[in-house]
């Protein structure tokens, strides 16, 4: 009888597979803990007294003192900065994701004069630092009555994010057949009920991608706000907490109940909508 060929993986295949995956999990591991113990640290001083935080920075609270978010909420009229970011978070999304599909719509299925130069102008304004025009937008803010106003950082967020999320969009359409568009053409379909009623829905994605990005930069930003907004009423998140900080800066357990309630939004956000945000990026072939 003839040999019989055995087809059990050896020993040393095996042994040199597992190895790449030992190390992989390691790397991952190290990078969990990185990551994820600041954080721990920081909700353990939220839930500590002052002078715990002195005698024991790092460890678990020996009493859990839960009156330290209804205190900071409070003392850090949280309610009311929560509801000013928001609204800005909220505005800038939408107005980013409307301004900037639009945009993106008229480089790709327009015939722009100067379609590259467009693309150019894109990313180096995206790249420009905010801090070069602060001086004269203070200056024109004051003038048109925007200065101190929600809707005048509003219009900032607009110009500034609006770049990337015009280029990603772009990419979304680049990849979009026109077959669909040319034969609503044929039916006598204008380019507002083009984009609104046949390219909008195969690249909402992006768009929905583009817009959540927009506002959690809005939610999170601190410099462009601190800078127009000086109204404590007008105040978002990210400037109340500044504020209370300054204000407390020996009560390390109130300021971090306070910052635990300022990311738990962001937080929440992110854990229901981290599909959509992966398959945004990975769709518009930016996820690289």
């Amino acid at each position: 009888m003839g040999r019989v060929m055995s087809t059990a993986t050896p020993p040393v295949a095996r042994r040199s597979r597992r190895r790449p995956q030992v190390i992989t999990w390691i790397i991952l591991a190290i990078l969990t803990v990185y990551a994820l113990a600041p954080l721990l640290v920081f909700a353990f001083n939220s839930l500590k007294s002052a002078r715990e935080i002195g005698s024991n920075p790092l460890g678990l609270p020996q009493a859990w003192n839960w009156d330290n978010f209804a205190t900071a909420w409070e003392q850090a009229r949280m309610g009311g900065a929560l509801l000013n970011s928001g609204m800005i978070a909220i505005a800038t999304g939408v107005g980013v994701a409307i301004i900037a599909s639009m945009a993106a719509y008229a480089m790709t299925r327009l015939d722009l004069p100067g379609k590259g130069g467009w693309i150019v102008w894109l990313l180096v304004s995206s790249s420009l630092p905010i801090q070069l025009f602060l001086v004269p937008l203070v200056s024109w803010w004051s003038q048109l009555q925007l200065y101190n106003e929600r809707i005048g950082l509003v219009i900032i967020y607009w110009a500034v994010y609006s770049p990337f999320a015009t280029l990603l969009i772009r990419s979304f359409l680049v990849g979009v057949p026109r077959e669909f568009e040319e034969a609503a053409r044929l039916d006598g379909a204008g380019e507002f009920r083009l984009f609104f009623r046949v390219v909008l829905p195969m690249v909402w994605p992006g768009v929905l991608t583009a817009g959540l990005v927009a506002a959690l930069q809005a939610y999170n930003e601190f410099m462009l706000a601190v800078t127009f907004i000086q109204d404590r009423a007008y105040q978002p998140v990210a400037l109340s907490l500044y504020s209370f900080q300054q204000g407390f800066t020996t009560d390390w357990s109130l300021v971090s109940a306070a910052g635990i309630i300022m990311a738990l939004p962001v937080v929440i956000l992110f854990l229901l909508m981290q599909r959509k945000f992966i398959e945004g990026y990975a769709a518009g072939g930016l996820a690289n």
